[in-house]
């Protein structure tokens, strides 16, 4: 047996969620049975599982040591990381992309774990508000940098497909924590940087 198929035929977590996709997929009037949907529900448990796996993941673990010396005191910035969410008032894809900057304090982060922060809190269930926080909150514990500036553009699949059904909205949200929210002049230069001014 593959490592992957014995963690799934382990993981307490799969049955449970595989039943509540089957119930759902009933309730909603179709046959679970059939042979387009016979597997769906265990499809969809992995998803959801994946899409999810933030809550099992740690800071110190994902960073794994990755901060390095530097003498550069100038801003680093880190652009257009993609991200995907899911809300947490309707269980729907959030999609776009997310700008970094820091203004480094002797440290600086390993570039690939940007994306991993970003993934460890988009990959549970958020609001855009808050997950621009976390993001900001954690760049900022893990470097000590003396400013952090996060800004997120998404499109909100709760808007688009459902409610209001508008398909051109773009929310943006934005944190700025230490000199960048200081200083207007640092802040500008990131905005400006990232093509927001």
């Amino acid at each position: 047996m593959s490592d992957k198929a014995a963690s799934e035929k382990t993981d307490p977590m799969l049955p449970e969620l595989e039943a509540s996709y089957r119930s759902i997929i009933e309730t909603i009037g179709e046959d679970a049975t059939r042979e387009g949907l016979v597997d769906t529900p265990k499809r969809a448990a992995k998803a959801i599982q994946f899409l999810t796996q933030g809550y099992r993941q740690d800071l110190d673990t994902i960073i794994n040591g990755a901060i390095f010396e530097s003498d550069n005191d100038e801003m680093v910035i880190v652009r257009d990381i993609e991200l995907y969410s899911l809300c947490e008032h309707h269980l729907l894809p959030f999609i776009g992309k997310c700008h970094i900057a820091y203004l480094p304090n002797g440290k600086v982060l390993g570039l690939s774990k940007f994306a991993r922060i970003i993934d460890m809190f988009a990959r549970r269930l958020q609001i855009q508000e808050n997950l621009t926080l976390q993001i900001a909150q954690a760049v900022q514990e893990v470097t000590g940098a003396r400013g952090v500036g996060v800004v997120i553009e998404a499109k909100h699949m709760c808007m688009m497909m459902r409610g209001v059904e508008k398909q051109n909205s773009v929310m943006t949200s934005s944190v700025m924590l230490g000199a960048m929210r200081s200083s207007q002049a640092t802040r500008s230069e990131f905005l400006t940087l990232i093509g927001k001014r």
